[in-house]
Formats: structure tokens, C-alpha cells, sequence
């Protein structure tokens, strides 16, 4: 039984602890929250949980073997850094931390005093984009030749990261699970429109060696939240809408040929295939669940994770360059 402490009872924090309270592998015993209502909260949701006011308390515990970190990303870097010198495994929000620097620095520690590190990228961890995977790896789209992410909403404003940092991350780490692949380039643009000196809407281009483009749209702004992206093979194409409740992924048989027979040429070079669409069957199940019970397995079993330490730095990499 692995003993958790979670940092933070704020936006994340509260489903954080109900799976961890839910996994049987887990011990949920202690939250920590500089707000005093928000303990109180946590402790009437969960009966007989602990709660503190101080992250430094809830690290040296020596009763606590895991800490999960829910905090602005501000503070990931000396919350984990803290928490992994005291021994403790650590799950951390994303972005990992504000800096690849930083990332690096927690990945060594972590190695150094043999404690799992990983990210809580939950997107890699939905059904949605576990089938994806599927299909790209089986061959079913063919070469992938671009991802398109329109994700916007209205707010939330943060106060220590730009929108890029807030909303790009979730298309990065599905991209980094994805491809096999790594962006070797990337063009990004932006905008300020609060006065937290934040960009609140950006563009961002990710060009690879092969074929493949990835295109990000982002924005703090928009007057409805969409979270959709195009994935185009060239073989089949795939519109992903995660806010879609039954039919999250739509396959099409769509798509282009190209011909060299110089009998065609004078005809036409290009000819457009048009096929049938599908809906794949999706497990359905709660990403976060997947996301703490595969961090006690590593725990347990003395696994890396699939969202460790070094995606996390990867993905950090991205946004400096798009920064």
C-alpha cells in the first residue's frame, strides 16, 4: 500500500485525491492546501483524511511515500525537487516545470535517489488517443502528414504561464506519444490582451524532417470551448473531438492519389478517394484513473513511466523554443 500526499486542493487537486482514494493500491492519507477552507473541503469529501497547511510538512512525513503535486507551475520545480530529495516518488501537473533546466535537474535527482518521477499528461493516457495510437502504429492512416489542434476557450487566465504553457502542452505530449518522431523546428506567434503580460492567444507551427506538420491553435479568448484536432494520413484521416461524448474519434477513408503515368498526366495528376466513415469503439473509463493507478504500478513494480521525467523535459523543450 503506497501512503499519498497531495499538494494542492484547488482546481485539479480534488480529483486527484478521489482516485487516489478510489485505487486500491493507494493509501490517500494526507492533503495539503495554504487555504484552510479548502482542507476542511477535502476532509468532509474524504472521511478520515488528514489534512496540513504546509507543503514542507506533507513532504517530511515520514509516514507519506508519495507525493502528487497540483500547484501553479511555478512551484513545481522546488515542490518536486524538495519532495525527491526527501525520498518520495513524485506525480507532478503539467508543464513539469518553467524550464528545461529545472526538468533536467529533477530527472537527475530522481535517478540518484532511485524515486519515480512522472508527469500527469492525461491526454496520453484517454481512450481516445490510445486508439489513435493504434491506428497510426498498425498502419491504418498510412504516413501521417499533418495534426491540426484548434484548442480554445474563454479563460481560464493564468497568472504564471502563458496560454501556450497552458493549453499547447496537452497537443505536445500527444504528439510526443504519437510519432515516433520529434519536431526539429517550430514558428510560433502570439498575442497579449489581459494585463497579466501573458500571451493569451497564439499560433504555433512544428515542423519535422519527414512530411509531417503539426499546427497548434490556442486561445484564452474564444467565445466557445473547442478541443478538436485533424490527423491526416495518407492513407486515412481522423477529426479527434474530445468534447464529443459518444463519437470522440471519426475515421474517414478520405483522401488523395497522385499518378506518374504519363497516360493520366494530361488528364489529371491528382485523383480524390472518398470512402466510408467509422466510429472505432472507445473502453470508456476516467484518463486520471489510468494516470495515478499507473503511477503506483511503476511504484510497486520498479517501472518508468510512459509520461516520465524526460517527456516532460521534451515537451518543456518545445515550449522554450515556441516561447
Amino acid at each position: 500500500m503506497i501512503r499519498v500526499g497531495v499538494i494542492g486542493y484547488g482546481y485539479w487537486g480534488p480529483n486527484l485525491v478521489r482516485n487516489f482514494a478510489a485505487d486500491p493500491q493507494a493509501d490517500m492519507a494526507l492533503v495539503c492546501d495554504p487555504q484552510e477552507d479548502r482542507c476542511l473541503t477535502a476532509q468532509e469529501a474524504h472521511e478520515g483524511l488528514k489534512s496540513c497547511r504546509d507543503a514542507v510538512q506533507l513532504i517530511h512525513d515520514p509516514n507519506i511515500d508519495a507525493v502528487a503535486i497540483a500547484t501553479p507551475v511555478s512551484t513545481h520545480f522546488p515542490l518536486a525537487k524538495a519532495a525527491l530529495e526527501a525520498g518520495k516518488h513524485v506525480l507532478v501537473e503539467k508543464p513539469i516545470t518553467q524550464t528545461a533546466a529545472e526538468a533536467q535537474q529533477l530527472i537527475e535527482i530522481a535517478e540518484r535517489n532511485r524515486c519515480v518521477l512522472m508527469v500527469d499528461h492525461t491526454y496520453v493516457y484517454t481512450a481516445a488517443v490510445r486508439k489513435i495510437k493504434q491506428l497510426i502504429d498498425d498502419g491504418t492512416l498510412g504516413d501521417v502528414l499533418y495534426y491540426d489542434s484548434v484548442r480554445v476557450n474563454l479563460g481560464i487566465f493564468q497568472h504564471d504561464v502563458d496560454v501556450i504553457w497552458d493549453l499547447a502542452v496537452h497537443d505536445l505530449a500527444i504528439l510526443d506519444y504519437l510519432l515516433d518522431q520529434k519536431p526539429v523546428a517550430v514558428s510560433a506567434c502570439g498575442k497579449k490582451h489581459a494585463d497579466n503580460n501573458t500571451e493569451s492567444l497564439a499560433f504555433c507551427t512544428f515542423f519535422f524532417d519527414s512530411d509531417t506538420i503539426a499546427h497548434i491553435n490556442v486561445n484564452w479568448l474564444a467565445p466557445v470551448k473547442i478541443r478538436r484536432a485533424l490527423i491526416g494520413g495518407n492513407r486515412k484521416m481522423i477529426i479527434f473531438d474530445d468534447l464529443e461524448p459518444s463519437e470522440k474519434i471519426r475515421v474517414y477513408d478520405k483522401g488523395v492519389t497522385y499518378t506518374e503515368d504519363p497516360g493520366q498526366i494530361y488528364r489529371r495528376r491528382v485523383d480524390y478517394r472518398i470512402g466510408d466513415m467509422h466510429v472505432p469503439f472507445l473502453d470508456r473509463y476516467e484518463a486520471l484513473q489510468q494516470v495515478v493507478h499507473h503511477f503506483l504500478d511503476c511504484i510497486i513494480h520498479d517501472k518508468q513511466p510512459q509520461t516520465d521525467g524526460h517527456m516532460g523535459l521534451r515537451i518543456v523543450h518545445l515550449l522554450e523554443a515556441a516561447s
